[in-house]
């Protein structure tokens, strides 16, 4: 159904009921080609598919990737694939190149790029697609192993996308049947599956743990919940890292916005969230634990392993030989 809707926009373009403004329906009421190309050059429409634009207030990266999708046309032989289904199933991806849409064709043995999508060789079996929202795309084993071996980041990007498939409840045993066949990128997608965690919470979390694997460091323990002596509950760490005799003594702590705003209270801020962390990381420290934060920037600078190396160190834990190059971890940034 469309209907004549003032939009934010010089010009009140018909809306149809999915949100799309569509070429052919602005025609039939008499506008023409160049008030479009004028609304683009200003910003007030975004073409999402060949004659078809929305408005572009408030929209993430991912959302408008999606709109875009929706606007592709599909088939279970030519299904939405690889980073473009991983939007669709909802995975959390480190720094996805949503740039053009993902498809695989069954009917063609040979990739090639276009201005807006890229077609990648199947094969599709059956099993590999699923229909999400009306929407003809991989399932989500085949969508987040084929961006693990993809992805231009390596190794985090590949965990990243794996472990996310796990909390989504994906099921390891398929993932690791694709990682029989012989195509680009699947030694690291194989390599990211052996250590994938469905416990890590995010990209993010996922990201620094791809640097402690990569960097040598002893495997963390996730999510793992610390009481007092007294037994009352004090936090439920990211990361943690016992000595020999299985005593924590290293907390590693991932802080992004999000973490904060997930464990929000009704009425409260996200200041709120900040100071209640304080106050459970002194806690842990009256407990003796060394807590160790970091951000998306120092994940990007590669500082994270040398600052945990050093706590290691001086708790007498375990390190890797030789001392890490912080630059391994920055080509992932």
């Amino acid at each position: 159904m469309t209907g004549r809707v003032r939009l934010t926009t010089m010009y009140p373009f018909p809306i149809d009921a999915d949100g799309y403004i569509r070429l052919s329906s602005a025609r039939a009421l008499g506008f023409d080609d160049r008030q479009f190309t004028r609304a683009e050059e200003r910003g007030e429409v975004l073409r999402v598919a060949p004659g078809v634009y929305v408005l572009p207030a408030d929209r993430r990266p991912e959302a408008l990737h999606r709109l875009k999708v929706q606007a592709a046309t599909t088939t279970p032989d030519v299904a939405i694939s690889h980073t473009s289904a991983g939007v669709v199933h909802g995975l959390d991806m480190l720094h996805a190149d949503l740039s053009r849409i993902n498809v695989t064709s069954a009917t063609t043995d040979r990739g090639y790029k276009r201005k807006h999508r890229y077609i990648h060789p199947g094969p599709l079996k059956s099993a590999d697609v699923t229909l999400v929202d009306g929407i003809w795309t991989t399932c989500l084993e085949r969508t987040a192993f084929d961006v693990a071996r993809t992805s231009s980041k390596g190794f985090p990007a590949a965990l990243a996308a794996l472990d996310s498939a796990l909390r989504m409840g994906a099921d390891a045993r398929r993932m690791s049947e694709y990682g029989g066949e012989p195509r680009t990128g699947v030694g690291v997608a194989r390599s990211a599956l052996r250590h994938a965690n469905p416990l890590s919470e995010n990209a993010g979390e996922s990201w620094g743990r791809a640097q402690m694997i990569e960097g040598g460091l002893a495997t963390p323990r996730l999510q793992r919940r610390i009481f007092d002596k007294s037994g009352d509950f004090i936090a439920r760490t990211d990361y943690d890292w016992a000595d020999e005799n299985g005593v924590v003594r290293l907390i590693g702590e991932f802080d992004g916005l999000g973490k904060y705003l997930k464990y929000l209270k009704p009425g409260e801020k996200p200041q709120d969230a900040i100071r209640r962390e304080k106050v459970r990381e002194g806690r842990l420290q009256d407990m003796g634990l060394v807590v160790v934060r970091w951000i998306y920037d120092d994940l990007s600078s590669g500082s994270v392993v040398p600052r945990l190396i050093a706590q290691m160190r001086a708790l007498g834990l375990r390190t890797p030989q030789p001392p890490v190059n912080p630059a391994t971890f920055r080509r992932t940034a």
